[in-house]
């Protein structure tokens, strides 16, 4: 009975069904008013979500079990180790940082627009060397493998990553005065819609949702982010409002004329869960291994993931540069040949 009690813990836990059942059975409705009782409606919506998404892929004969391995593997590993982790080191960080803070606000509408531009600013920081610093990279790539977009793709986490972003974002947050109550209720916001901007095609084709594609960041936009596509890769790394993305340059819409390929661009043994989850760790300790010199084995560390110490560099920079360059190269060939037919047709 005990072991049959922790699995409906476990599955009432993950859909997040706990709190609403306790506001449902009080009798207290007024209950749904409240802070908790919102997080107690949207709560459940992302695994319903994820339970409707496959059940219309199966309908439509899309739903293939082999696109959630990855993504439930990581889940099952980082369920307890990673929350933990995370959740500590958000405290460590208030209480840390609290004192250093440069000044301090109040929980009112223009703070927390504030607020959250902040959180935005911190979020694309953590974003950005997650996929410029190839250490952090070993920690983020467990997201980008999974070769298909779906809601599951939300859980596929290295268990250190968490901390390493909350590290980033809450220090930053904190030190530029953001009170922690706001702070929390921020990362709720940031958490539901960064779930959400992992809709697959199999529940919505077209992720741009229509005019709020020129608001916020859609699915449509964090699928362009999860493509290895060379005009798709290092985009779009904020989660709701694409300031900072379109401040920096990093900005960039989905091409509905170019197919999104998801993955990374290492190769991959197919849908393999361990290579997913180590197989960027391993590559870079073969990397620092075989680096002649300190220098060498410590820049393999901290330059982006391609970088070589031969000059054979595959880094993102590099990859975009000749992608563009062939695009010009390409629509120069055109003209001369369109230019040559014309001068053809008047002799």
């Amino acid at each position: 009975m005990d072991f049959l009690k922790a699995i409906y813990d476990h599955i009432t836990g993950f859909f997040g069904l706990g709190n609403l059942y306790n506001i449902i059975k009080s009798g207290d409705y007024s209950k749904f008013l409240s802070w908790d009782g919102v997080t107690a409606v949207l709560g459940p919506m992302l695994p319903v979500l994820l339970v409707v998404e496959i059940i219309r892929g199966a309908f439509y004969k899309k739903f293939k079990v082999i696109h959630y391995k990855i993504s439930f593997w990581t889940y099952v590993l980082n369920a307890f180790i990673g929350t933990v982790l995370s959740i500590a080191m958000v405290t460590l960080c208030i209480g840390f940082f609290s004192r250093f803070a440069l000044f301090n606000t109040t929980f009112t509408w223009y703070w927390f627009i504030y607020g959250y531009i902040v959180w935005e600013f911190a979020h694309f920081w953590y974003h950005y060397l997650a996929h410029k610093v190839r250490i952090l990279w070993c920690l983020h790539s467990t997201h980008h493998a999974p070769e298909s977009m779906n809601l599951s793709v939300t859980f596929a986490h290295f268990f250190l990553e968490a901390p390493y972003a909350d590290l980033i974002r809450t220090s930053i947050c904190i030190l530029l005065g953001v009170n922690p109550p706001m702070l929390f209720v921020i990362m709720f916001v940031d958490g539901f819609w960064g779930s959400m901007i992992h809709i697959g095609e199999n529940l919505i084709e077209d992720g741009r949702l229509g005019f709020l594609n020129k608001i916020v960041l859609t699915p449509s936009h964090h699928r362009v982010h999860h493509a290895r596509n060379p005009l798709y890769m290092d985009t779009n790394f904020c989660n709701l409002l694409p300031i900072w993305d379109k401040v920096f340059g990093t900005f960039q819409n989905e091409d509905r004329k170019i197919p999104i390929e998801y993955g990374i661009s290492r190769p991959m043994i197919k849908n393999s869960f361990l290579d997913a989850y180590f197989g960027e760790i391993i590559a870079l300790a073969k990397d620092v291994h075989k680096a002649p010199g300190i220098k060498n084995k410590f820049l393999y560390i901290v330059m982006p993931p391609g970088w070589s110490h031969t000059g054979d560099h595959k880094m993102t920079t590099v990859v975009k540069k000749a992608y563009f360059e062939s695009l010009v190269k390409n629509d120069g060939e055109e003209k001369d040949t369109v230019g040559q037919g014309e001068k053809a047709e008047v002799i």
